[in-house]
């Protein structure tokens, strides 16, 4: 199926503010993305992966209020090198066998531009911090598509390991999210 069309940012107040879109929404995993990118050897080169296994709800009231969590598994790294997704899900990086998830929770999704402003707290090893970002919303057919872009120092949540100052520090995690009405 192809993504339905851009909301501009008034029909998508309206469609909050009217009670059109409330309601529980739940994350389609299988048309769900959540990526990894940075840059490695001394910032020359990109590098991406994805998580396999992502899950995620969310509610809207009546009102217009919206929130939601998404819990990705660090251990579902992909970046196509074996070795590196295992050093990855190390002690060194994710340390899945401590904590085995990330989670995205929203507290508030706001008008912003062209989209909205999703505000919420990221949590990565046990560090939960404030985490905002932009995105574009399509909505249609009991379908909400968010795509955005979260931008992480990853020191910030104690992944400091760094042989020879070869990795960045500064991360992107893109979302290409599709939740359905249930």
């Amino acid at each position: 199926m192809a993504p339905p069309e851009q909301l501009t940012a008034p029909t998508l107040q309206d469609q909050l503010h009217d009670g059109r879109l409330a309601g529980v929404w739940t994350l389609d995993a299988a048309r769900s993305q959540v990526r990894l990118e940075t840059r490695h050897t001394w910032k020359l080169l990109p590098l991406h992966g994805f998580f396999r296994q992502v899950t995620g709800n969310g509610a809207v009231t009546p009102a217009g209020a919206a929130s939601g969590v998404i819990t990705v598994a660090a251990g579902s790294i992909d970046t196509g090198n074996p070795k590196r997704d295992k050093h990855l899900r190390s002690a060194d990086f994710f340390d899945v066998a401590n904590y085995p998830d990330f989670t995205y929770a929203a507290d508030s999704v706001s008008l912003a531009g062209s989209g909205v402003r999703i505000s919420g707290r990221l949590t990565v090893r046990g560090r939960t911090l404030p985490a905002s970002f932009d995105a574009r919303v399509s909505i249609a057919d009991g379908e909400a598509w968010l795509d955005g872009r979260l931008q992480v120092n990853r020191a910030d949540f104690g992944l400091t390991w760094n042989w020879l100052g070869i990795a960045s520090m500064h991360n992107t995690i893109g979302v290409h999210a599709v939740f359905t009405r249930t």
